[in-house]
């Protein structure tokens, strides 16, 4: 009899985790996975492209139904198929209806939940986060009969929705808590030039701004959103985007050992032996984790050890941060800002909306910011992670691989 897995969480990085462990032993386990949403597994992070009219949701599913069929993967799928409980002591996991799958081992992947901001108003009609499919379908839908908008959260999946509702034709607002957007992944310098070609699209903005409430119509439909210095901005449409926790209650309530996030070591295994978990949910050395590289790496050494092979270990690296708004280019990684012990290589050409800089630190990119001309990224993130000295090729880095290397190799 086969060992039975169990995979809680349908998303991105579970099931990523399973297509590599059906690639290195397909006939390992008996594998049951629960979903809370009623699909097949599908491209989270193209979410935006949807809103935007790019696609549909049928060109963001990974795996269909028939998938699951083709691979003899058992899927519940539905918010009645919601694991609920984890009964370590049995080995057994419970779902809302009652649903239950023994295993012997258990792969939690239940991501993240969006942050909610605690003011009032905030369960109102018309009040939605970014953040499933669902949500992606209330905003097309009032989209179509509601005109004014604001997005709370000048990050990437802010900025997304931002892009994909004006495209909707909607009368749209970044409200941003910071004075400069992406304050995460961009210096001011970039910031600045993308704040400006997102108001040639027509989008707005309001920051540094806090909120302070939200109001309402007679239908407790959100008509407006008040902000700490006594303004108030009229909206039907209020988008959170402000960011996401990783979502470890089952966990927790299961007994295991979280912090910020569920604890798992260098092999993705929690304190319970029997117990991984990847993506969202997790915390590895003291990071939590939002983008898909990583996850995707993740699910690479969980796979590995779950086939018995256990050799990889995981191992955090700086990764990129892109956004997915057509038209406009920006990469950024590593140490952006860079600190007191960090040199800086800087080129821009304001009028082409073109800005770069790389931050150097003992001869080695530690950091690089990329507006309007990204195509030199990838290079220049394989110099940070494999640490390069750069001195050689250091008065022409900025050019890019071909310049920077042409003398080196002739």
């Amino acid at each position: 009899m086969k060992p039975r897995l169990v995979v809680i969480g349908n998303g991105m990085a579970g099931m990523r985790t399973i297509e590599e462990l059906l690639s290195a032993a397909p006939d390992k386990y008996d594998i049951t996975v629960f979903g809370a949403e009623p699909y097949g597994n599908y491209n989270r992070i193209m979410l935006s492209s949807v809103l935007c009219g790019e696609k549909n949701i049928e060109d963001i599913i990974i795996n269909n139904r028939q998938w699951y069929l083709d691979n003899n993967i058992t899927l519940y799928a539905g918010e009645d198929k919601a694991v609920v409980n984890i009964d370590r002591g049995k080995n057994i996991v419970y779902a809302k209806d009652g649903t239950e799958a023994k295993y012997d081992r258990l792969l939690i992947a239940t991501g993240s939940n969006p942050v909610v901001p605690d003011i009032a108003g905030n369960d109102l009609a018309g009040v939605i986060s970014f953040r499933q499919i669902i949500d992606v379908n209330k905003m097309l839908e009032l989209s179509r009969s509601h005109r004014k908008a604001v997005v709370l959260g000048g990050g990437l999946l802010g900025l997304e929705a931002a892009n994909g509702l004006a495209v909707r034709g909607m009368d749209v607002t970044v409200v941003h808590s910071n004075e400069i957007l992406l304050n995460r992944q961009m210096d001011r310098q970039a910031a600045t030039l993308l704040r400006n070609e997102l108001e040639q699209r027509g989008i707005k903005f309001k920051m540094p701004a806090r909120t302070k409430a939200l109001l309402a119509n007679e239908d407790k439909h959100v008509k407006g959103v008040e902000f700490e210095d006594g303004s108030i901005l009229e909206c039907d449409l209020f988008i959170l985007a402000i960011g996401v926790r990783p979502n470890m209650k089952l966990a927790q309530q299961a007994g295991l050992y979280c912090e910020r996030g569920i604890i798992v070591n260098d092999t993705l295994q929690s304190y319970d032996p029997s117990v991984y978990a990847v993506g969202e949910c997790i915390q590895h050395r003291g990071d939590t984790f939002g983008l898909v590289a990583p996850l995707f790496e993740q699910a690479k050494v969980c796979a590995n050890h779950l086939t018995g092979h256990g050799v990889a270990e995981y191992i955090t690296l700086p990764t990129a941060t892109k956004l997915k708004v057509t038209g406009i280019n920006l990469f950024s990684v590593g140490h952006y800002l860079g600190d007191d012990e960090c040199e800086f290589i800087q080129f821009s050409d304001l009028s082409l909306g073109i800005y770069k800089k790389l931050v150097i630190k003992d001869n080695c990119i530690v950091g690089a910011v990329l507006y309007g001309e990204t195509t030199e990224g990838g290079w220049y993130q394989q110099l940070l992670d494999s640490k390069q000295d750069i001195s050689a090729r250091r008065d022409k880095l900025i050019f890019g691989e071909a310049y920077a290397t042409q003398d080196i190799t002739a």
